[in-house]
């Protein structure tokens, strides 16, 4: 059974950090584009980051700097570091996996996980 579950979110305060975790099970993320997206109440979902099965990594303008996508193969799951967190963050963010990376994005995702919620507030 192919699934996908984030982890790793919670409520943090402006300037702090979260560690986002997505865990596969079912299938092997290295030979997977790996997608984080998120999506604010009243706003539509937007793409923040992804890596590539090369390891090539896009960031979306507004985390650039303050937040690092990366692989763990060992545990099959991949990371999402936030820091500097600002309440502008605040979303459910989502991984997904498979579809196209090219310039800033991943698009035509194949498999989705449930979400975790982060909130930025003090």
């Amino acid at each position: 059974q192919v699934q996908l579950v984030e982890s790793g979110g919670g409520l943090v305060k402006p300037g702090g950090s979260l560690r986002l975790s997505c865990s596969a099970t079912g299938f092997t993320l290295d030979y997977y584009n790996i997608g984080w997206f998120r999506q604010a109440p009243g706003k539509e979902r937007e793409v923040i980051s992804c890596i590539s099965t090369s390891d090539t990594t896009v960031y979306t303008d507004s985390v650039k700097g303050r937040f690092t996508i990366s692989r763990d193969s060992a545990k099959n799951t991949v990371h999402l570091q936030m820091n500097s967190l600002k309440p502008e963050d605040t979303a459910v963010y989502y991984c997904a996996v498979g579809g196209v990376v090219e310039a800033a994005a991943c698009y035509g995702m194949d498999y989705w996980g449930k979400g975790t919620l982060v909130s930025v507030s003090s």
